[in-house]
């Protein structure tokens, strides 16, 4: 069996998330949800990307997570979102790279989860546009956020809290203009929460 932590891969693009919490998430600070609880869609599209041989120019990729308390203590239940476009080897990849396999930011991610929902293919279309990003999983969710404005002009970010999505790049501060999901027994409806913005690299180096 190939040594999976040999093989090579990296991914590069823009990513966001929103979650339910009423101010800026204090679980990248190691503290409880702000309503004790934690309802999170996350979005990422690879402008660049492979796997050893298997390349992933241009797909989407989702997860949905629900955390029932302080994220930092894990039992996170999740859900992985695959773009329909992504042929067999595609498909593989990206479920082994979000799964956690092959180490960087997905697996220090995966050691939170308690309960793996499952792997589906959508269509998933993905748009940034100045300070908006907006995701739509077909039949699943559908999120927007904006990013807020800083007291000097231009959108605030945090960088390197002890706990994120993408530890490669600071992260813009937003709020959400839409938030739905309906999938898995939930039915997640939220307006003006949380919501976070960045390019993204994740790698076998990073």
């Amino acid at each position: 069996m190939a040594d999976s932590s040999k093989t090579d891969w990296r991914l590069e693009g823009e990513y966001f998330e929103t979650c339910n919490c009423a101010t800026t998430c204090p679980c990248i600070w190691l503290k409880p949800p702000t309503e004790g609880e934690c309802k999170l869609l996350v979005g990422w599209h690879i402008e660049r990307g492979y796997l050893g041989e298997t390349r992933l120019d241009g797909l989407n990729v989702a997860l949905a997570c629900y955390a029932p308390g302080n994220m930092h203590n894990g039992n996170w239940q999740v859900a992985l979102y695959l773009d329909q476009r992504a042929n067999e080897k595609q498909r593989i990849a990206l479920e082994q790279i979000f799964g956690g396999r092959f180490g960087g930011q997905p697996a220090l991610l995966m050691r939170f989860v308690r309960k793996f929902l499952g792997s589906y293919c959508a269509r998933i279309d993905f748009l940034a546009n100045g300070k908006r990003r907006r995701m739509v999983v077909e039949g699943v969710a559908e999120a927007e956020i904006e990013g807020i404005e800083g007291i000097r002009g231009g959108v605030p970010t945090i960088d390197n809290p002890p706990l994120c999505v993408v530890a490669s790049h600071p992260a813009a501060v937003a709020k959400s203009k839409r938030y739905v999901y309906r999938d898995q027994d939930f039915h997640w409806e939220f307006t003006e929460r949380n919501g976070f913005y960045s390019p993204f690299v994740y790698g076998s180096e990073c």
